[in-house]
């Protein structure tokens, strides 16, 4: 049978008002008498019903954080950082995994409702924003995660993902690279599109470069694979010199494929750069150049954001983007043999 405050007040010889006040706001109470309640609930093994509270006070002391895909390290770094920075105030994190499926969002944004969240950070499927328009309307503030808001009314927190497309080629062309494949997909993600359109805007500056877009389904490891099997099933003239993957997982696979074929070389046949700089980028067979995000600082970001607007309606519009940064490995460094073709041609 479960305790109840009035068996800690009957234990403790005080009223029910009391234990509340030592529960919610023991500033209140005697240390003395907070005393006396503590041990009294120790000893009964009392647990508050936490849920009630919440009720009571029309909000809880959890955060729903909903994101793309939780199998991707990138984003398992965002919701460290959020959770770091919540538990500061004594808020705790629920993360879910839409797995890019709208459906799965909705759930998921339904229940983070029904539990009267304090809040919600998404990285959104769609880019239109109507549901999360409803959570705005019943109190419950909304930040997006990793995507600029296209609603000045909607908090968000992101990267220059154009920024850092365009990065990603300068570097390629910067090291006598001309034949750049982007692959990465679907187009229906932002992130992805960004990251090209970046990309296109530095090659159409280099004359003779060319950008050829090769599209995957999703941002895996598998899906890199196989992109890579595709290109390796070409002549080695018609494939890419090198390729910018638009993230890590996508570029890891890529450099599976490549690797595993035995004839071809990264990075002296292929560079490979990718985006993220997740910490498996580094420890690659091949040291994976990257676009680095920083991913912890966005969580621990956009928490922020969310505590501001939950207090300060002016906190609904704030916008806050970071830049990327380029992160130079071995994938797309100058071999020696790379050095001599050049100076053969």
């Amino acid at each position: 049978m479960a305790v109840s405050v009035r068996d800690v007040a009957q234990a403790a010889g005080v009223s029910v008002g009391t234990v509340s006040n030592v529960l919610n706001r023991p500033d209140k109470v005697s240390a003395a008498v907070v005393s006396r309640v503590q041990e009294a609930i120790e000893q009964l093994g009392f647990v508050r019903n936490d849920a009630a509270r919440q009720l009571r006070a029309g909000r809880s002391r959890t955060i729903g954080l909903i994101v793309l895909d939780l199998r991707n390290p990138y984003f398992t770094e965002v919701a460290h950082g959020a959770e770091r920075r919540a538990a500061e105030d004594g808020i705790s994190v629920l993360v879910a995994n839409s797995d890019e499926d709208p459906a799965r969002e909705a759930i998921h944004l339904d229940l983070f409702e029904q539990q009267r969240s304090f809040g919600v950070l998404i990285t959104p499927v769609a880019q239109n924003l109507p549901r999360l328009e409803r959570l705005r309307e019943r109190g419950i503030p909304t930040v997006l995660v990793d995507r600029v808001s296209p609603d000045p009314l909607f908090a968000s927190v992101a990267v220059d993902d154009v920024g850092g497309g365009r990065l990603a080629a300068e570097h390629l062309l910067s090291v006598g690279r001309r034949r750049i494949a982007f692959v990465g997909g679907p187009m229906t993600t932002r992130q992805v599109a960004d990251r090209l359109e970046g990309a296109r805007a530095a090659v159409a500056e280099v004359a003779g470069a060319t950008l050829e877009f090769i599209g995957t389904t999703a941002l895996t490891v598998h899906e890199g694979r196989s992109a890579g099997a595709r290109i390796l099933d070409r002549t080695a003239a018609a494939r890419p010199d090198a390729i910018f993957a638009a993230n890590d997982l996508v570029a890891l696979g890529l450099l599976q494929a490549l690797v595993m074929r035995g004839d071809v070389r990264v990075p002296d046949d292929i560079a490979l750069l990718g985006y993220d700089d997740i910490d498996y980028a580094a420890a690659a067979v091949v040291p994976l150049s990257s676009v680095r995000q920083p991913a912890a600082l966005i969580g621990s970001t956009a928490v922020d954001l969310l505590m501001r607007a939950a207090t300060d309606a002016a906190g609904l519009r704030d916008q806050v983007v970071f830049r990327p940064e380029l992160v130079v490995r071995a994938s797309t460094g100058i071999t020696r043999s790379h050095i001599a073709r050049k100076r053969s041609t």
